[in-house]
Order: structure tokens, then C-alpha cells, then sequence
């Protein structure tokens, strides 16, 4: 997330905290608004019977959905610059749709109650570290970029252990990843803060498309691996 330059003018320290103000408005309204599509998403697929039995049929067709997310992400925050405003704001949710297909196997491994639950919890604690992330005056690079590689790491582990199915490894996994998007998530409100201070005014849809992007990676990521702690099993 830094695809911008320095961009300075005369506005006052007031004019750029009002400015900085109205980006993350815009970035959390976008951000909420994918998380509503994907909920909404998934709540018809699990009503959809049709939908259910073709992804009970058709087992690779998740292994599509995960190329076509990668393929979104990659197009959203690798081309930015490149996307008009309403087309990266079409991307964004295009793959909140998409990831609603994604997640709403989860409603048949886990109650309804649990979700709710865990859904509230991660919106907690994602709450308090953006706002930390907002707010501290702590540089957050230096454990940002250590974060990312705790993040490739945890893919190689999550890759590794679908071929070991070692429980022990999972939960590891799953501690790990929470501690990793709970830091994330202080560490990408801090980028998107600087980011506005920096950017352009005629980017700052863009910027607003792209930071609720990666709020919304970080959320739904916590809330899966909280699930895994919080949720119960309908088994």
C-alpha cells in the first residue's frame, strides 16, 4: 500500500485532518458495505439448495474461487493506479461476492449463535486496534513488515499442514493468525492515515477503495480464525 507519493500544498494541519477524517469515513463505510455482500451472499447460498448441491458436486470449483480472489486482489491493489475509481470500487465488491461464496460452508460447520458471537467479538477487537492504529503516535513499520512475513510464513504452514491434518498444528495456526490480523490491522489503518495525508484529492476514492480492502482482508481473516476458538461445532 504504497502506491502514493508525497503530495504537498498549502492546505492547513486543520484542512488535512478533516481531509484525513473524511477518507477513513469513506474507507469503513466501503469496508462495512463488503462485509454486508459477503453476509448476504452466504446467507442465500445456504438457503439456495441448488447452490449447495452444485459445490457438494463440484469440489474444485473452491479451488476457482480462491484463484479468482488472488486474481481480484492482485488486480485491486497491484493496478490501482491504473483502474479508474468506479472500477476498482466494482473489483472491491465483485470479491466481496465472491467471498461470500467462499465462506458459506461455515454455516453448516458451525451454529448460527457461535457466528453471531464470533462476529461481535472480532468487530471488538478489530475496533480497538484500528483505532489504536489511528491514533498512536508509534511508528508501526518496522512490525508491519515483520507481520507480512509471519504472514507468508503462516501460508506455508497452512499449505503444509492440509497434506500433514495435524490438529496440534492447527490450533498453532490458528493462534498465530489471530495475533497476525490483529497486528495487521493496526499497522493497515496507520498506512491508510498516511497514505491520505499524502495522497492527491482526485485519488482519494481510489485510496478509499483500497484501504477498505485491506481492512476487510483483516477482519475476515479474525473473525475465521477466532472462529476457530469461539465457534461451536454442529456436530
Amino acid at each position: 500500500m504504497n502506491n502514493y507519493q508525497p503530495y504537498y500544498s498549502d492546505n492547513s494541519d486543520q484542512a488535512l485532518d478533516t481531509r484525513v477524517s473524511q477518507v477513513m469515513k469513506r474507507v469503513y463505510v466501503k469496508m462495512f458495505l463488503g462485509l454486508l455482500v459477503t453476509a448476504f451472499v452466504s446467507l442465500w447460498c445456504v438457503q439456495t439448495p441448488a447452490v449447495i448441491s452444485f459445490f457438494a458436486t463440484h469440489s474444485w470449483s473452491m479451488w476457482v474461487l480462491i484463484a479468482v480472489e488472488l486474481g481480484m486482489v492482485f488486480a485491486i491493489s497491484g493496478g490501482i493506479n491504473r483502474l479508474s475509481s468506479s472500477t476498482a470500487t466494482l473489483l472491491f465488491f465483485l470479491f466481496a461476492v465472491v467471498n461470500g461464496l467462499m465462506l458459506f460452508p461455515i454455516f453448516f460447520a458451525y451454529t448460527s449463535t457461535s457466528i453471531a458471537k464470533t462476529f461481535f467479538i472480532t468487530a471488538g477487537v478489530f475496533g480497538a486496534m484500528s483505532v489504536y492504529g489511528y491514533f498512536t503516535s508509534q511508528d508501526l513499520t518496522k512490525i508491519g513488515s515483520f507481520l507480512i512475513m509471519a504472514l507468508f510464513g503462516l501460508i506455508i504452514c497452512v499449505v503444509v499442514n492440509m497434506f500433514l491434518k495435524s490438529s496440534t498444528m492447527e490450533w498453532i495456526i490458528s493462534f498465530a493468525g489471530v495475533i497476525i490480523f490483529i497486528g495487521l490491522t493496526a499497522w493497515d489503518t496507520q498506512q491508510i492515515k498516511r497514505m491520505a495525508l499524502m495522497a492527491p484529492t482526485d485519488t482519494v476514492s481510489k485510496l478509499a477503495t483500497l484501504g477498505a480492502l485491506s481492512l476487510y482482508l483483516d477482519f475476515i481473516n479474525l473473525f475465521l480464525y477466532l472462529l476457530r476458538f469461539f465457534g461451536s461445532s454442529r456436530d
